[in-house]
């Protein structure tokens, strides 16, 4: 497997810190922004559910263009796409902010109100997926042996857990305003740190003239699709994303109206995500021992193990849903350390790497989207329909809930195994075997 590997001291941390404000974003979108809607403004479950669904399916359309748009951006010069990740975070920042301060004309009107939280929606899509693919990218661009690999994608998805703990902690604690503006800091921050490490490792050969595309590379422009092994791959990211995303939309439901704990929430917010964090270098010392591919295989054995009792929960559980908190955190270490790592290989193996980074991740972006608006355009519209009511403890809502939050996702995450297992098998690159 071809690649860079550039992985020097110091590199993983100054490249990884971008992800915290890009996790930082992630968070409330999901789990914060339809409790904010639903009980602020009064807008209807399957209304935000039809809403989130529409604009990530719009976003995720856009991303595989996005991601063409971000190999030229390479291979003009790398460090454009640097400043196209700046411009993305400015946009990123303004558009976060306006989805908690919607003026107070914009909110005496219904459709004024869904108006306005779908622009500001839209733009902050857009721009995450702009800086986020940027970012990918250039960590898949040094390349690197699996366990080199895996620990480069470790410090980007550890600092994307610490932006996820503060995502969750700070709107309770100092406000939503407030959130947006500690949002801006982590950014400008986090794109420092990447432009001094683009300093230090562009290539002197990025200040070339480009040239004009050959043919090799005029293929390798439609090859993600071509790829099988990126397409298994994609298929089992989509199914292990959809299985994660889901528990996470429904949290602040399950946690108010099921385990009847609404003061625990930050806690097992933080536990799982402390969890992950403390489980990444774990899953970096596997990796090593045992592959890519089977360390994430137990990963997801652990989630389904632990999470399948979370239908058997009540009122007076919030105990026992920490400790399934703190397991499936554990599970949550492999999903963040081996997916990136995966594809990266993918890509060199394919023979792509340096030139199609951006096409692949637009592709991996467009499906995290998918996963996220299947998340709450399957879940939230089910509980309504399933007859679930915000804030009433009754027999029903418990059904309904057992049913979206406990016994769906395990569903996912199993179909997710079984098509890695599969992968496996027909893909040496994912068995590390190429």
């Amino acid at each position: 497997m071809s690649g860079t590997g550039v992985h020097t001291h110091g590199t993983g941390w100054r490249y990884g810190l971008l992800g915290l404000p890009l996790a930082f974003v992630s968070l409330p979108l999901y789990v914060t922004l339809p409790r904010h809607y639903a009980e602020q403004y009064a807008v209807p479950l399957g209304t935000l559910g039809v809403l989130l669904l529409l604009t990530r399916l719009l976003d995720a359309v856009l991303d595989p263009r996005i991601g063409h748009w971000v190999d030229q951006l390479f291979a003009r010069h790398p460090r454009q796409s640097w400043v196209a990740a700046l411009l993305a975070s400015v946009l990123m920042a303004v558009g976060f902010a306006a989805l908690w301060t919607p003026p107070a004309n914009v909110q005496d009107t219904r459709n004024h109100l869904l108006a306005w939280l779908a622009g500001a929606l839209v733009v902050t899509y857009l721009a995450y997926s702009l800086a986020s693919m940027v970012h990918q990218a250039w960590g898949a661009r040094w390349g690197g042996q699996p366990e080199q690999r895996a620990r480069l994608v470790a410090w980007r998805e550890g600092a994307a857990l610490a932006g996820v703990l503060l995502a969750s902690i700070l709107p309770a604690w100092l406000g939503l305003q407030t959130t947006s503006v500690a949002l801006a800091v982590a950014l400008a921050l986090g794109l420092w740190t990447l432009h001094q490490t683009l300093a230090a490792h562009v290539p002197a050969t990025a200040t070339a003239a480009p040239t004009e595309p050959t043919a090799s590379t005029a293929v390798a422009q439609a090859t993600p699709w071509r790829t099988p092994a990126f397409v298994a791959l994609l298929i089992v990211f989509l199914l292990n994303g959809t299985a994660s995303a889901m528990p996470a939309t429904l949290l602040p439901f399950f946690v108010r109206d099921t385990l009847q704990a609404p003061t625990w929430e930050p806690l097992f917010l933080g536990s799982y995500f402390l969890a992950a964090a403390f489980g990444l270098p774990l899953w970096v010392k596997l990796i090593q021992r045992i592959g890519l591919a089977p360390a994430w295989l137990l990963g997801m054995g652990l989630s389904v193990l632990a999470f399948c009792a979370v239908p058997l929960l009540g009122p007076g559980d919030a105990l026992a849903f920490e400790a399934i908190c703190v397991l499936t955190g554990l599970s949550l270490g492999a999903d963040l350390a081996i997916p990136g790592a995966l594809l990266t290989g993918v890509i060199h193996h394919a023979g792509l790497g340096q030139q199609s980074e951006g096409r692949f991740f637009g592709w991996w972006t467009a499906a995290t989207k998918l996963n996220l608006a299947l998340a709450s355009g399957l879940a939230l519209p089910l509980l309504a329909w399933v007859g679930y009511e915000t804030g009433r403890h009754t027999p029903d809502n418990q059904f309904a809930m057992a049913l979206t939050y406990g016994l769906l996702p395990c569903v996912f995450k199993l179909l997710a195994a079984a098509a890695l297992w599969r992968a496996m098998r027909r893909h040496p690159v994912l068995r590390g075997q190429a």
